[in-house]
């Protein structure tokens, strides 16, 4: 069965762009959504998202993302030229993809969301930065 992915994003051509990569990696587009509302409209139809940061309601994709994956199970990827915006959504994502990305970067993020025993710390995927699961000691600072 092949993975259902929603696209989080409000610029056309770089949705269509993000669109070619899922494609090119034999997965389904669910729905490319441009804010909040379109978003949440299709969350039990996915299994993964990608979420930009800032869509056409505003700076409401760690929103997006911490609700899709905690309230509906989505595997949650941020693909963002401002990933130091991310903040405390990281609990609740895989990583994040820096635009502008490359689609090799795309694809290889996605098939590491699609695999569920895939560890994102362990993986090694050109333009795409890790975030360690809750609670692990690697996501944990130092208090000396």
């Amino acid at each position: 069965m092949s993975k259902r992915v929603l696209i989080v994003e409000d610029e056309i051509f770089v949705a269509l762009e993000i669109e070619q990569a899922v494609e090119a990696a034999s997965f389904d587009v669910v729905a490319i959504a441009a804010d909040r509302a379109s978003a949440l409209a299709v969350a039990d139809q996915c299994d993964i998202a990608l979420v930009d940061l800032n869509l056409r309601d505003g700076p409401t994709g760690t929103v997006i993302g911490t609700t899709l994956a905690q309230s509906h199970g989505v595997r949650v990827i941020y693909v963002t030229a401002n990933p130091a915006q991310i903040g405390g959504a990281s609990s609740s994502a895989l990583g994040v993809v820096v635009k502008p990305f490359r689609e090799a970067s795309i694809i290889a993020a996605l098939k590491l969301a699609a695999t569920d025993n895939g560890d994102p710390l362990a993986a090694d995927i050109s333009g795409f930065t890790p975030f360690p699961p809750p609670g692990s000691l690697s996501g944990m600072g130092s208090s000396a």
